[in-house]
Formats: structure tokens, sequence, C-alpha cells
């Protein structure tokens, strides 16, 4: 798990250059956010504010703004201030690199080139090359990380940290920002900020090489929280079940949700990233069409209204077409035809 380490400094991401830097890539997409809009009327000097903060050792990060969201399951966002993500695009600007060379290929959340439609095609590639061309049974085991946002460590995390970053300023500033929230004591990480999604493959990485690399696992995809393994022999991932279960407890606190922990074969069905994939077809899945349809309604009213501009509506639309483009979607095409029909758009 080799890696460029330490070559980050704390004075190179605080520096106002990197600020600045930041901002421009925050903000896009937001610039008819109220909070954003508060944030740049008085640009500079909010800058400058935060990096002399920064610089001097008295930076506080704000307290939360929290809220409930469907995604499809319930979950309990915390968004920081405009001030405080500044910040946070500038860390994982700066330190992303040196963890993402150390990350398996396999692994497809929040990297850029990766995300949700390449994991569901390499599953299928995965899929296609046990069957020997739909020849052969498949299985795939499935597992999801029970709680996992709410389960992180902080101490594990930092110790994680500390292998490829050697600076004592910035190591504490991730500190101060991972102990920024708590679920528990010294547990958890917020739903929300740029920095956990680096966090989160951070935490997760061992957990990778160990199925990878110890176990000998060849068929295996990540995202997130949730993990799939492939192979032509079902009783070879049972006996992948307790190996896993005792890393996760033992190594990274963590435990398997086991109502959703199943083994099935391909032809059933394998419901993974809001798509259910299938030998010969690929569908998406009710929740997530549901859930698609609701958010480009939404996201009409707010172009209505004037809170998003005609850039970020017609990137979100084409955004929520593209997931049709991995699936069979003629008729869901026909159903975001209407609701724009609908709105005059």
């Amino acid at each position: 798990m080799g890696g460029v380490s330490g070559h980050i400094s704390f004075s190179s991401i605080i520096s106002c250059k990197s600020l600045f830097s930041a901002w421009k890539e925050f903000k896009r997409g937001k610039e008819k956010k109220l909070d954003v809009q508060r944030f740049a009327m008085a640009l500079e000097e909010n800058i400058f504010s935060l990096y002399r903060e920064l610089q001097s050792g008295t930076y506080k990060h704000s307290a939360y703004d929290s809220f409930y969201v469907h995604d499809p399951k319930l979950r309990l966002i915390h968004k920081a201030e405009v001030r405080d993500r500044i910040l946070h695009h500038a860390i994982v600007r700066a330190i992303e690199p040196l963890f993402e060379s150390t990350f398996i290929f396999d692994s497809y959340s929040s990297i850029k080139g990766k995300g949700t439609h390449r994991a569901i095609m390499q599953l299928r590639a995965f899929a296609k090359i046990l069957s020997v061309n739909h020849t052969k049974t498949v299985w795939a085991l499935q597992c999801d990380i029970r709680k996992f946002f709410d389960s992180v460590d902080h101490d594990i995390l930092i110790t994680f940290l500390q292998e490829h970053i050697q600076d004592r300023k910035l190591l504490s500033l991730l500190d101060h920002i991972i102990s920024s929230i708590e679920t528990r004591p010294h547990k958890g990480v917020p739903l929300g900020n740029l920095t956990s999604q680096l966090f989160s493959n951070v935490y997760l990485n061992p957990l990778d090489h160990f199925i990878k690399d110890t176990l000998g696992v060849k068929y295996y995809i990540r995202y997130a929280d949730d993990f799939i393994i492939l192979s032509r022999d079902k009783v070879c991932l049972h006996n992948l079940i307790y190996p896993i279960k005792w890393f996760l407890k033992e190594k990274l606190t963590l435990s398997l949700h086991e109502k959703k922990l199943s083994i099935r074969k391909w032809h059933q069905g394998l419901d993974f990233l809001g798509y259910v994939s299938f030998p010969h077809h690929t569908i998406l899945r009710t929740k997530t069409k549901k859930r698609m349809l609701r958010k480009i309604r939404r996201r009409c009213i707010e172009y209505k209204n004037g809170e998003i501009d005609e850039h970020s509506f017609n990137h979100s639309i084409q955004s929520y077409r593209g997931l049709l483009t991995h699936c069979r979607g003629r008729c869901i095409e026909q159903q975001i035809h209407a609701i724009l029909k609908t709105f005059g758009l």
C-alpha cells in the first residue's frame, strides 16, 4: 500500500492562493445559494480572515447545519459553513493524490474517472468473464457496512492519515476537522463534508487490500460502504464472510449489516448501486427511478423560481439522463420528457 508521502505542507494548503483556488472550485453550481452569495459579497475579506486564523492557530471549525434527506433511505446530513467547506476543498485537492496511488483499482467511490457507472460496467465485465460468456453460474456475495459514517473511529483514521502525511500542523488541522462532530465519543464523520468522502476511502483502503491481497479475491468491487464479490463457487463466498467480519471488527471497529448480507446468482438480478444487473440487460432500481423523477421535478421548480441558473439546470437534467445510458430506460426517458413539458421546458 505504498505511495507518495509527506510532500504536502500545511503552509501550502492554507495559503491565500490555495484558498482562492479552492473557492473557485467550490462555488461552481452554487452561485445562487444565499450563503455562497453572502460569502462572495466580502470575498477577499473572508478569505484573508480565514487565512489569518489558520496561520495563527486560532481557527475553529464552525457548527454544522443538520437536516435529513431521503437518498433513498433517510440520512442525516451535516452541512458546514461556506468558509469551512472552502478549507475542505483546499485540503482534499492537496492530499488526495497522496492516497489515491494506494487505492485498489476497483474502488469506485469519490475518485475522479470512477463512479457508479464504471462500477456497474466492471461488475458486468467480471460476471461475463466468470460465466464464460453466460455458460457458467456466477454467484455474488453482497455486503453493506452497518452505519459506516457514524462508526468511523477518529483515532484509527488519524493513524491511517499519518502513514502518508508528516507535517504536524497539517495533521493537527485534519484532527480538528475530524473531531468537529461526533456521533459517539471519538466516532463518526459527517455526511456532507468533502473531506469525509476522501476519509471514507482512506479508512476502508486496508479492507480492500485485506480482501484482495490477503484473502486473494480477484473479483471484488467496492463503492463507499457497499461491496460485492463474484465467484463461481458459492461455498468459497460463504467462507469469506467470517474473515471479513473479523477484519472489520478487529482492525476498523466496524460491522456488516446482517440484513443486507446476501449470496445470490447473477441471473436472479444483482441490486447494486441503484441498478439491477442481469446477464443480458440492466434496469434502474424502482426506488432509484422514483427518486430521480422526484429530483427532476424539484430542479424544475428551482429553475423556474430562479434558485439555479440555466447551466446548472441543464447539467442536472443531462446527469439524470446519463443514468439511463447504462440500462433499459426508454420509458423513463418518456416520463422525464413529460415532466419537462409540464413545466414548459
